[in-house]
């Protein structure tokens, strides 16, 4: 899937996107939801979330092909439009994001695995940390040999996790129950999940977390064998994912009823197809899942390391992050992340509570880079940048860019201010890696805007430590 340069093709593009995006999420998706929303709220959100994350992915192609001189993707968008340390704080907030979704993949891969053996318990027993540290240096030095390699591996297990996707779907289209799905469309009967307004709010953070992963080939683009390939296989992964999101949920709605699916452990698409047809359904679901998990672990990796190396590229970040070992691959990038999700796989050995709230932490982290991404769309169409021979197509750019910037500040309101302040606190400590780029290369930390901005990230954190210590804030 790539050429002897090393170049990555449009199927190992395509491969990283929906490799990146479809892990852990999308198996437990029908209790998520169904804990969160009815039926009609569950529908309404999936319409707002397939118009703003496909303008999000049009915003990604867009930018792929005007700014092609851009690599790196999210961060890049960020410095280009709105200065060096919204661009650090992109690749920042993006890569803790990252690799706090590996610790969540981690534990959730074996919580599966104990459905099998029941030492590894929900994911976070020492025998399951062990385990999951084993795999973790196993994969670092799988990448270690190759980006190539690790994109190839990545193919193979796209395709060999998709496939009980597709059973499950089948399966559950000839089980699907017209009067069980609209039994109690609004909810009525479970008055605690609130408001449909509340409803579809409280479900978005679910639908970003599934869908993390749209920019992966944008990411990579450096390393894209064609330019413009990089855009296609945004929108090709994107729908491909949400088609199978939308199918697992609604149909799961048609199986069994909403309290049902609400009291169902995950991963929940298990016990769903378990209803349906058995043991086995339960069996091929969780194989299913720890390919995908192992997929989504290795995409991720390369991601993690493919952030930080780009972004010292630029000098966003300090020059260390910038050697790569004589495979081509960023090493230290790769020991900084994969310390890091160690030290975190301990820290779930003690703390189990945390790490649900963690996902939602990663996800609220990506937050701000999708923000400036679709701001830097919208600002090139306002201005006219690079449209010069493309009057027509800027107006449609325009709304896009209008419409994904809307989306992703209702994200934001969405997420809640709580989760703002927990990011606003692992936002600041990545000032000490900013401070020393800026003076490797010379040049002074802060421009004057950029100081009020780090100043509003600082208040934010030292709300949140405050509240986390009073307890107004848990985690």
């Amino acid at each position: 899937m790539s050429d002897s340069s090393g170049k990555l093709k449009l199927g190992a593009l395509v491969a990283l996107v929906v490799g990146s995006m479809i892990g852990g999420g999308i198996f437990s998706l029908p209790q998520n939801m169904a804990a969160s929303a009815g039926v009609g709220a569950v529908l309404i959100g999936w319409a707002i979330t397939a118009v703003g994350m496909l303008t999000l992915a049009f915003v990604f192609q867009t930018l792929a092909n005007r700014k092609p001189d851009l690599d790196g993707g999210v961060y890049a968008y960020a410095k280009a439009g709105f200065g060096d340390y919204m661009g650090f704080s992109s690749a920042w907030g993006y890569w803790i994001s990252a690799w706090l979704g590996n610790v969540g993949y981690f534990v959730l891969l074996f919580s599966t695995l104990g459905y099998f053996f029941p030492i590894f318990g929900e994911g976070n027993t020492p025998a399951a940390i062990i385990g999951a540290s084993v795999l973790l240096w196993a994969v670092h030095f799988l990448v270690l040999r190759g980006i190539k390699e690790a994109a190839f591996i990545n193919l193979v297990t796209t395709v060999a996790k998709v496939v009980p996707l597709v059973l499950f779907a089948l399966i559950c289209l000839f089980a699907f129950r017209l009067d069980i799905f609209t039994a109690d469309i609004w909810a009525t009967g479970t008055p605690e999940l609130g408001s449909v307004m509340n409803q579809v709010r409280n479900m978005m953070l679910v639908t970003v977390w599934v869908f993390i992963g749209i920019e992966g080939a944008s990411i990579f683009s450096s390393r894209a064998e064609k330019r413009a390939d990089v855009g296609k296989a945004t929108v090709i992964g994107f729908i491909t994912v949400l088609l199978f999101l939308v199918l697992v949920n609604v149909l799961s709605l048609g199986v069994m009823t909403q309290p049902e699916l609400a009291k169902l452990q995950n991963p929940s698409m298990a016990a769903v197809l378990e209803h349906v047809v058995g043991h086995w359904g339960a069996v091929l679901i969780s194989v299913g899942l720890i390919i995908s998990l192992l997929g989504a672990l290795l995409s991720w990796v390369l991601l993690c390391a493919e952030i930080m190396f780009a972004a010292a590229k630029d000098h966003t970040m300090p020059e260390f992050l910038r050697r790569e070992n004589a495979n081509q691959v960023p090493a230290n990038a790769l020991w900084l992340t994969n310390a890091m999700v160690q030290i975190f796989l301990v820290i779930t050995l003690f703390s189990a509570s945390t790490y649900l709230s963690l996902i939602y932490l990663a996800t609220s982290m990506i937050l701000v880079p999708y923000l400036w991404s679709a701001a830097y769309g919208f600002l090139l169409a306002m201005r006219g940048e690079t449209y010069e021979q493309a009057a027509s197509e800027r107006n449609k750019d325009l709304l896009i860019g209008a419409i994904a910037l809307i989306y992703a500040i209702w994200l934001l309101y969405a997420g809640g201010m709580k989760y703002l302040l927990l990011s606003a606190l692992l936002y600041a400590p990545g000032v000490i890696l900013f401070a020393k780029a800026k003076r490797e290369v010379g040049q002074p930390i802060f421009t004057n805007v950029e100081k009020l901005i780090f100043a509003a990230v600082v208040i934010g954190a030292l709300v949140a430590a405050y509240g986390l210590y009073d307890g107004f804030l848990t985690l």
